[in-house]
Order: structure tokens, then C-alpha cells, then sequence
């Protein structure tokens, strides 16, 4: 704080203090009691660091946690037949038509040249039939 601040602090501390001498007991009283009951609750914010520091209390929670139990079984097991089961589905679908397309120009050999020509294609439908 600056000079100007602390002055200001100084003299808002003072007349608040003047006003608590103005006030009866039974009112000062139950003050110092609600003060005391939230300071009592009051609990001091951890401060966010940066880094690792997350790391240690991420451990001990997953240390303190009980992983083992029949639910986290059967959703990790459920997960990994699922991703199973889906990589399974995927090599036996069908295969990319523009891969099969690319594989076979490249192991032709016909230059690029000749699927670029416009009359190239319909001399294969005509070379086919």
C-alpha cells in the first residue's frame, strides 16, 4: 500500500473504533460472537501453483480410493471389449476404395499420363466389354 492508502486505512480503523465505543454491551457481544463462529468456519483457500505440484495429491487420492470395486471392473472391461470389438469391425469392413485405387496405379505400368486422358476411360469401357 501506498502513503495514501494507509492513510485511508488508518483513518476508516479509527472511526470504526469510534462507532464500536457507541454501541451497548449486548450488541458488542453478539458481534465478537458472530465473529468468532466465522472465523471458526473460515478455511484458508489453497493458493493454484503451476507445474506438478497437483500430482502428489492426484496420487494420494488415487492411492486413498478403492479401484478394485465389481462397477469399476465391469465399465474398464465393458471399455475395453468395446474398443476390441471396434478395431475388429474396422479391419474386417471394407477396405478404402482410394487406397486400393492408389495401389493399383502405382503397380500399373501405365504412366499417370495416360488415367489423366479424357479418352483413356472410355477406351476402357469400350477395351472391357
Amino acid at each position: 500500500m501506498n502513503q495514501p492508502e494507509n492513510e485511508l486505512a488508518r483513518r476508516i480503523v479509527e472511526h470504526l473504533d469510534a462507532g464500536v465505543d457507541q454501541l451497548d454491551p449486548a450488541t458488542r457481544e453478539r458481534l465478537l460472537a458472530a465473529r468468532e463462529r466465522a472465523l471458526g468456519r473460515y478455511r484458508e483457500q489453497p493458493a493454484p501453483v503451476l507445474g506438478l505440484a497437483w500430482t502428489g495429491h492426484a496420487i494420494a487420492w488415487v492411492s486413498g480410493h478403492r479401484f478394485y470395486s465389481v462397477r469399476n471392473l465391469v465399465a474398464v472391461t465393458a471399455l475395453v471389449l468395446g474398443l476390441t470389438g471396434l478395431a475388429i469391425w474396422n479391419s474386417l469392413g471394407p477396405t478404402n476404395e482410394l487406397a486400393d485405387i492408389d495401389a493399383g496405379l502405382l503397380t500399373d505400368e501405365l504412366p499417370i499420363n495416360a488415367y489423366l486422358d479424357k479418352g483413356f476411360d472410355s477406351w476402357l469401357k469400350r477395351a472391357s466389354r
